[in-house]
C-alpha cells in the first residue's frame, strides 16, 4: 500500500499556504511543499492534523559547481532543524536551487567530468548529514524539454549511476513520472529499472501536469508497475488541478489508493 501526498503548491491556490494544508489534511492526505525559508510556517508545525511527508532539504547554492557547494550544504543543514521540528524523515533536493517559475539558477560547472565529481563529493557529505539526523534525501531528475532548460539530470539513470557511486541508503531516487514521461517515455520500463534505488514518487499527468486522468499516461499500470517491483513508499500529487482541487484528489486517490 502506498502513503499518498499532495502538493500544497499546486491545489488551493487561492488560499494561504497554511489554509491549502489544511485542506489537503482535511481530505486524508500527507502534506508536502516547495520551500521552507521564510514562508510562516509555525502554523502548519503546529497543528496536530497536518502531516508533512517531504519538502526541500536545501535552500540554494548547487552540487555541480565548486563554487555552490558550501552555500548547498548550508542550506542541507538548516534544514534538518525544520524537519525535526515538523517530524518530517524524507527530504527532497535536486542540484541546487531553481525558481518558482522553474528556471536553473544554480551555478554548473562547464566540465562533464567536474560536474559529477562535485556531485558526487557533496552528496556523500548529505549522505554523512542523513545518518546522524536519520533522514533520507531523495534526488529528483527533471525535464529539460518543457519546464527545466538546463537541467543537469534529466533522466532517471543520471540520479541511479551518481547515487549508486554514493552507496547510502539514506540518498535515494525522486522519481517523477511526470518529468518521465516528457524526457525520456517508457514509463515501465524506467520504474523497473530504478525499483531498488526509489525512494519517493511525483505523479502528474502529460501534457498539461494535471492529474492523472486527464492526459496520455496510463496511471492505472503506473499504479501496478510500482506495486509489482515492491514500492511501498510514499506516492504525491505534484500537479495543477484540470478543474478544481477536490477533483483532482480525487482522481488520484482512485488510481493509487
Amino acid at each position: 500500500m502506498f502513503h499518498l501526498s499532495v502538493c500544497a503548491e499546486t491545489l488551493f491556490r487561492e488560499l494561504p499556504l497554511a489554509q491549502r494544508a489544511k485542506e489537503i489534511a482535511r481530505a486524508g492526505f500527507l502534506v508536502e511543499f516547495w520551500a521552507w525559508q521564510d514562508r510562516g510556517l509555525e502554523a502548519i508545525a503546529a497543528d496536530p492534523d497536518i502531516h508533512i511527508s517531504a519538502f526541500p532539504g536545501y535552500n540554494g547554492g548547487s552540487i555541480v559547481h565548486p563554487d555552490g557547494v558550501s552555500a548547498f550544504l548550508d542550506g542541507v543543514k538548516k534544514s534538518l532543524a525544520f524537519a525535526e521540528k515538523l517530524g518530517c524523515r524524507q527530504l527532497f533536493i535536486s542540484t541546487g536551487e531553481i525558481s518558482y517559475e522553474g528556471k536553473i539558477v544554480h551555478p554548473i560547472a562547464a566540465h562533464p567530468a567536474t560536474r559529477w565529481i562535485t556531485a558526487y563529493k557533496a552528496l556523500c557529505q548529505v549522505a554523512e548529514l542523513a545518518e546522524k539526523y536519520g533522514v533520507v534525501y531523495n534526488l529528483e531528475q527533471l525535464n529539460t524539454k518543457v519546464d527545466h532548460a538546463g537541467y543537469p539530470l534529466r533522466y532517471a539513470e543520471d540520479v541511479v549511476r551518481l547515487i549508486d557511486e554514493v552507496g547510502s541508503p539514506r540518498i535515494k531516487l525522486l522519481l517523477d513520472i511526470y518529468h518521465v514521461q516528457i524526457e525520456e517515455g517508457n514509463v515501465i520500463q524506467v520504474i523497473r529499472d530504478c525499483k531498488d534505488h526509489l525512494g519517493y514518487v511525483h505523479v502528474a499527468d502529460v501534457p498539461g501536469r494535471h492529474e492523472p486522468g486527464t492526459g496520455e499516461i496510463n496511471f492505472p499500470r503506473v499504479a501496478q508497475a510500482l506495486r509489482e517491483v515492491g514500492y511501498e513508499g510514499t506516492v504525491g500529487l505534484e500537479a495543477f488541478p484540470e478543474r478544481d482541487a477536490q477533483r483532482a484528489m480525487a482522481r488520484f486517490r482512485e488510481v493509487f489508493a
